[in-house]
């Protein structure tokens, strides 16, 4: 048996990019120029690069931001983006309120 059999699909940017930017629309962002923003702050980015997506987070909201940048190279880096992105928006939203 070949050990090709337990290996993941490959990973496509372009359909990648596709998932990620639903994810975030679905927690909430709004996409404005290729940013997604939550309440007018800019909090995550993303873009093809080549093979992989490259993807930003900020550190906290502000006018401007200090980002956070990650290359995804496949939907495990995917799915830990979303996650990440998704605590820190949990977080922050504990804050404001």
């Amino acid at each position: 048996m070949s050990d090709d059999f337990f290996a993941p699909p490959p990973f496509k940017p372009d359909e990648g990019l596709q998932r990620l930017q639903r994810e975030l629309r679905g927690l909430g962002l709004t996409e404005r120029e290729g940013r997604f923003e939550r309440r007018g702050q800019p909090v995550a980015r993303v873009a093809l690069d080549g093979a992989a997506l490259k993807a930003a987070r900020v550190r906290e909201p502000a006018r401007s931001p200090q980002w956070i940048e990650k290359s995804i190279k496949d939907g495990a880096a995917l799915r830990d983006f979303v996650a990440e992105l998704k605590r820190e928006l949990a977080r922050w939203g504990d804050r404001d309120e």
